[in-house]
């Protein structure tokens, strides 16, 4: 089976995005920089997006609580690990942009 292309997508091609998203809606890069820390435990801009998330120092175990749909899909549903790993992000950034606080979005 052959990977989604987002996998070979470098992580600081994708990071610019999610802090324009988070900027047009009013939230501020140390925002998105927060969730990504709260998640990952890293932010390495250099690697793609799988290494990103497989070499990950600390992948929050709160992510699971991470629920909701994503591009029609259910986050939690999502079977392959790294592609669950990369909805939940895609889902905290667009939670922050919808102005929800930063304690909620951390699962906190």
């Amino acid at each position: 089976m052959e990977k989604p292309r987002i996998y070979a997508m470098r992580f600081a091609a994708v990071y610019p995005l999610y802090v324009q998203k988070a900027e047009k809606k009013g939230r501020a890069k140390q925002d998105v920089d927060e969730i990504i820390g709260w998640l990952t435990g890293q932010i390495q801009a250099g690697a793609d997006m799988e290494t990103f998330f497989t070499q990950a120092p600390l992948m929050n175990p709160n992510r699971a609580l991470i629920t909701g749909v994503m591009c029609g899909v259910r986050v939690e549903a999502v079977e392959a690990e790294v592609m669950r790993d990369i909805r939940y992000l895609d889902k905290l950034i667009d939670e922050l942009a919808k102005g929800r606080a930063m304690k909620k979005l951390l699962r906190g």
